[in-house]
């Protein structure tokens, strides 16, 4: 299927213009397939997606825009692994994140964020979480743990916390490798 014909498909599949559908393909692309971030009106401004259940839109009650948007880039992320588009970004690879800040042999994270001066990037494939506080980097080891959600909380004290399929995890209680 050529990529203009798949979008064509997911626009109207998931009730979505054109643009925003190939909006959401340029992110998926730059987060590697796994995750994206984007920034389009039609989807709420800015939001974050990433592959396992994880979306965040900026018209955060609008659950049915979410469910509209987690779709499309479930089935986006099916065509990218199926290669049913080639990347639009001539600098997007499948090797790198543009905006790289962990360690090259942790690869790709399947999710990542930041807030304030922290950042995370959980890698289920080496069983490895890297957190960059203050612009210092750890990375901690994930043992059983497939973690599909992330609460962080900062203020005179930060904390952040996980949730895998054994129930909540505390940074904390994680090993530190480096």
């Amino acid at each position: 299927m050529e990529t203009d014909q798949l979008i064509q498909e997911i626009a109207k599949r998931y009730q979505l213009s054109e643009g925003a559908v190939k909006n959401l393909m340029q992110a998926l692309q730059q987060g590697s397939g796994t995750m994206a971030q984007f920034n389009h009106p039609e989807l709420g401004g800015m939001g974050q997606w990433s592959r396992g259940g994880m979306i965040m839109i900026g018209d955060m009650f609008n659950n049915d825009l979410k469910a509209r948007v987690n779709g499309a880039l479930t089935d986006l992320a099916k065509a990218n692994e199926q290669g049913a588009f080639k990347s639009t970004e001539p600098s997007a690879s499948s090797s790198t994140y543009s905006s790289q800040w962990w360690p090259a042999e942790l690869g790709v994270p399947s999710s990542a964020g930041a807030q304030n001066d922290m950042r995370y990037a959980i890698f289920p494939a080496k069983q490895r979480l890297a957190i960059q506080h203050a612009g210092t980097i750890k990375i901690y080891d994930t043992k059983d743990h497939q973690i599909h959600g992330v609460s962080q909380q900062q203020g005179s004290t930060y904390s952040l916390s996980f949730t895998s399929q054994l129930g909540q995890v505390k940074l904390e209680e994680l090993p530190l490798v480096q």
